[in-house]
């Protein structure tokens, strides 16, 4: 007759410990990408030589790191959980090097400005609804390669499906053209 066991395997202490350590650090990463306001202490302004991103990388890689090594090592003894925390800041200065790198990256990033109102002049387009004698009409023009819908005034009546040319901005969402 044969009986029946469960068994339950242990996770080592030092493990257990390895993976708090690397939850924190992932957790301290995913605010400081997400909500880089967030963990700002003191003035916000002043840089360290080390980005909150290299931190919270090295410490997640750390952490999880030496738990993978404790476990396949079977980190049961003190010179075995040692070993493991060497594996464990093997991991981890790449990776603190890889998220400094990135993040400095992402911050530093060139972006086009912002379009304004200046950048609706010399802009072409088409009339979407009719443009009276004296009143206004809606033309469609591109800003920055997007579709803006703008009111427009001309100096004469301009009909539906013409090609205008934007002469002057007279506002942020109105535009004085002219048939092109």
């Amino acid at each position: 007759m044969l009986h029946h066991t469960d068994t339950v395997q242990v996770v080592a202490m030092g493990t257990l410990i390895f993976l708090i350590i690397g939850g924190a650090g992932v957790g301290v990463l995913t605010l400081a990408l997400l909500g880089s306001g967030v963990l700002h202490l003191g003035h916000p302004d002043v840089d360290g030589p080390v980005s909150l991103e290299a931190v919270a990388g090295f410490v997640g890689a750390f952490g999880f790191g030496a738990a993978i090594v404790n476990e396949l090592l079977g980190g049961r003894t003190a010179g075995m959980v040692a070993a493991a925390a060497a594996g464990g800041a093997l991991a981890a200065v790449p990776t603190g090097w890889l998220a400094a790198r990135l993040s400095r990256a992402a911050r530093n990033m060139r972006t086009d400005p912002t379009p304004t109102r200046d950048h609706l002049t010399g802009a072409i387009g088409l009339v979407v609804t009719p443009i009276p004698s004296g009143g206004y009409g809606e033309v469609r023009v591109r800003l920055a390669g997007q579709p803006v819908k703008l009111n427009a005034r001309a100096d004469g009546p301009i009909p539906i499906g013409a090609r205008i040319f934007v002469v002057e901005a007279l506002s942020e969402t109105s535009v004085h053209v002219e048939t092109y």
